[in-house]
């Protein structure tokens, strides 16, 4: 098996690049999702059930884009055909999905139509969402693979940042950022367009600048596992691949557990955190709650600088779990603050420390996985499934959501101290993690 070649930081960056587009749509996505929801006529305590299906959808999609990703070859590449139609079909939903209280509809299907939209978006972005991270695992040596998935980090948080703060800009500009009751404001509107126009050419400019290898190139690079050429069909089962999947595959997704629990009640409860605790206000239909919802896109930024900021220092550990488990750590302090803040520009605090979490989360699982995969072969297929580590935890933590806010006192606020604690159990199991040790 040949050694990938080195490649220049362009290539790296070319690799990567659509991600910003699909990190906009989905910054818009987790940024908003329970703003849209609450404004249709969702109660607090439901919240929580719409946030089930994003990652049910990328628990069936992704493990079926990284098998068929695998068996694909075409002149577009391997990869990219999937690419390039999940940012399509994002783009659609996401036209669709604002306009959901504007059909006059009334409440109970408006909900209804919002949720499906919902469902598709999500697949949608999973779909555009999961080539990024084969194309890294399929092109880039194990010694620029760390480098790679920060750069990846990188894009995926300045996407995140422009997409958190698309609402409190056109406020701003002089978009009504109030509508009548179960109608989404038009900053929101807005925001989800001009989102919807930016993914599409950057996935464009990947498509054009990314040269996927052919397949005997691609095998001189990766190989083929052993079992993989002897029974393509039976290796290339889900079960099998779980039953043969490094023990890193296990530990990691372990970590992701806890992780990804967190940051889906903050996705969840923010707004309605902040509104209580700056604004004064838990009515969904006052100007507080919707300065809340814009304040939560720009506290959402804030995050998404912390972890461009410490994404830049990650690869400067030597001790990558040591650099993992800080992370978490620094992150669940930022939690643990957001209930004991009143004033609107104190959240840039935590919100910049929970950010080092969210750094850590998107850089290392991936590169600590892919490692540990080598020469196992299908690697599309391993890397959709280690995608359920980042969906099951949402679904659980989203079903338990409206028993874990009752247990808390029904304070969304205090939701962030469950958050803070989810990652703190995070961090004590990035010690379980055993690294591969790479040979020359």
């Amino acid at each position: 098996m040949r050694q990938k070649p080195n490649l220049s930081f362009w290539k790296l960056w070319n690799l990567s690049f659509g991600f910003f587009g699909v990190q906009i749509a989905y910054s818009l996505q987790s940024a908003n999702i329970s703003r849209i929801f609450a404004t249709l006529g969702a109660d607090p305590k439901s919240l929580s059930f719409f946030w089930v299906l994003p990652p049910l959808m990328g628990m069936l999609v992704q493990p079926i884009v990284g098998t068929l990703s695998d068996k694909t070859w075409t002149r577009f590449g391997r990869r990219i055909p999937y690419l390039f139609v999940g940012a399509a079909m994002a783009v659609l939903v996401m036209l669709l999905l604002p306009n959901a209280g504007s059909l006059g509809l009334s409440v109970g299907a408006a909900l209804w139509f919002g949720a499906c939209a919902l469902m598709f978006l999500d697949t949608s972005i999973n779909m555009a969402m999961q080539p990024f991270k084969m194309l890294v695992g399929d092109m880039v040596n194990e010694e620029q693979k760390t480098k790679a998935y920060s750069i990846q980090s990188f894009l995926c948080n300045a996407g995140g940042l422009i997409g958190f703060a698309f609402p409190f800009f056109f406020t701003a500009i002089g978009i009504a950022n109030t509508a009548p009751t179960g109608v989404v404001p038009d900053s929101v509107i807005y925001s989800f367009y001009i989102g919807a126009l930016i993914l599409i050419l950057c996935v464009i400019y990947t498509t054009l600048k990314v040269k996927e290898w052919p397949p005997k190139e691609y095998e001189e690079y990766n190989g083929k596992a052993e079992d993989e050429s002897a029974n393509d069909k039976e290796s290339a089962n889900w079960f099998v691949l779980l039953k043969k999947a490094p023990a890193a595959f296990w530990q990691v997704g372990l970590v992701q557990f806890f992780c990804w629990a967190a940051f889906l009640y903050m996705w969840n409860y923010t707004t309605g955190a902040i509104a209580s605790t700056v604004w004064g206000t838990t009515a969904v239909e006052s100007e507080g709650y919707q300065d809340a919802g814009n304040w939560t896109g720009i506290v959402f930024g804030v995050q998404t600088l912390g972890a461009v900021l410490w994404a830049a220092v990650l690869p400067q550990f030597r001790n990558v779990k040591m650099a993992y488990a800080l992370s978490l750590l620094i992150g669940a302090t930022g939690f643990a603050m957001v209930p004991f803040i009143h004033d609107q520009y104190m959240l840039f605090v935590p919100f910049l420390l929970v950010g080092c979490a969210w750094a850590a989360m998107l850089a290392m699982p991936f590169a600590l996985v892919t490692n540990a995969l080598q020469g196992y072969g299908h690697m599309g297929a391993y890397l959709g499934l280690f995608n359920c580590t980042i969906c099951v935890p949402q679904i659980v933590a989203a079903l338990l959501g409206g028993i874990v806010l009752a247990c808390v006192g029904e304070h969304q606020y205090n939701m962030m101290l469950v958050a803070g604690g989810l990652l703190i159990a995070g961090a004590f199991c990035t010690t379980l993690i055993r690294i591969k040790k790479q040979t020359a």
